[in-house]
């Protein structure tokens, strides 16, 4: 193709991406406000940009990965969840169904690589002792930096059986690992129940926040209002799930009070409080656990439950996930996938942006990755976050 159709398909290309942004059309650019105005101005300045990639690089470069790459770029610096996916890629991507294998991994972007929010227990990545903050460079040999997020969830996927091999950078290690996963068919786990202090306090803990896993707590929640017993909700490492039953979840709890907002540029403002109606447990006294690999849904839970003053947080800062997503199609067939819309704590927090902190900061185990068959045990035994948790609801009175 000649040099300047070239740059002039990229052009068209970010001048495509800012329309759906603006919201704008094709008579509309025009009459747009002042900010419409700036950032179609600064097609000028990629113009100028593009000119010189195409006269004065060292070589010639591939104006179709540039292209790819400048519109990868412009999403991803919004946020994490915001995606552009090459026609390829859409197609694989619609294409992609529920229920095939994986390696029990929940990611998400920071620094620009695929990093592991949280790895799901006795998965084939618990097994080769992945976790959570480990950064994936790459995936089967080709860079997460230049694959979106959507592509990465879907590469960490597959048939049954099939190997994956991952380059993870840890904490304390200068050189990234090579991992060999095989991808399995994941059995859901149900709610984990335990009994602490002569039975008076009630742990449970969720792999999700799933209609399943919150209608088992729902089940065990009656049990707190016979008896006088004390609830430890252990949200550790929990990034399933969907954020209707994260407020279901919270009402049985909370009796009164703002659970969450949902509020974007053109995304009417939706404000959930609780109805006493379906609350079932509101005076028993409740603990939260919370680390890194805490995301999504489980944040809604913590933080609602922390601003309303219902509920003690111990724990890390979680890792920051709450918007509403929207794909678009574009002409080309390739796609956006946007965040529209992101959810607030009550206190007026996204959590998106600043995650949640936990009033009572309690540092979790640093794992560097290293094959020492005895460091679960070891972890197991070294929770201070679960021992501090404790200690806070003995403190309190039924």
């Amino acid at each position: 193709m000649p040099r300047f159709p070239k740059i002039l398909l990229l052009i068209g290309s970010v001048a495509l991406v800012l329309t759906v942004f603006l919201g704008a059309n094709a008579t509309g650019v025009s009459a747009a406000s002042d900010p419409q105005e700036n950032a179609y101005r600064q097609i000028n300045v990629y113009s100028e940009v593009l000119s010189h990639i195409q006269s004065d690089y060292v070589e010639e470069p591939n104006i179709p990965n540039v292209t790819n790459g400048a519109l990868r770029g412009l999403l991803e610096s919004l946020d994490s969840e915001s995606s552009y996916l090459t026609p390829e890629e859409n197609k694989s991507f619609k294409a992609m169904k529920g229920g095939k294998a994986q390696v029990g991994l929940n990611v998400s972007k920071r620094f620009g690589f695929a990093t592991v929010v949280n790895v799901v227990p006795n998965s084939p990545a618990d097994r080769a002792n992945l976790n959570d903050g480990d950064l994936i460079e790459s995936i089967n040999d080709k860079s997460t930096h230049d694959l979106s997020l959507a592509s990465i969830e879907m590469m960490l996927r597959g048939e049954p059986g099939t190997p994956l091999t991952l380059s993870v950078v840890r904490p304390r290690k200068a050189s990234p690992d090579k991992v060999e996963l095989t991808r399995v068919i994941m059995a859901p786990v149900p709610v984990a129940e335990t009994q602490y202090e002569n039975s008076t306090i009630l742990y449970l803990k969720p792999g999700s926040l799933d209609r399943d896993h919150v209608s088992q707590i729902e089940g065990k929640l009656k049990s707190l209002n016979k008896g006088g017993k004390k609830l430890l909700l252990d949200l550790r490492d929990v990034a399933d799930g969907d954020m209707a039953e994260a407020q279901r979840l919270t009402n049985m709890l909370l009796k009164s009070g703002t659970i969450s907002t949902l509020e974007g540029q053109k995304f009417a403002k939706q404000t959930v409080t609780a109805d006493p109606s379906k609350t079932i447990a509101e005076k028993a006294p409740v603990v939260v656990l919370v680390n890194r690999g805490t995301a999504g849904p489980a944040e809604l839970v913590a933080a609602a439950l922390q601003d309303n003053k219902r509920a003690e947080l111990v724990g890390e800062k979680t890792f920051g996930i709450g918007s509403q997503v929207k794909t678009f199609e574009l002409p080309d067939g390739g796609a956006l996938i946007l965040s529209v819309a992101k959810y607030e704590t009550p206190s007026g927090k996204k959590f998106e942006d600043e995650g949640v902190t936990p009033g009572v900061l309690v540092a979790g185990a640093i794992d560097t990755g290293d094959d020492d068959a005895t460091a679960p045990a070891n972890k197991d035994q070294l929770d201070d976050q679960l021992s501090k948790a404790l200690e806070i609801l003995k403190g309190k009175a039924a």
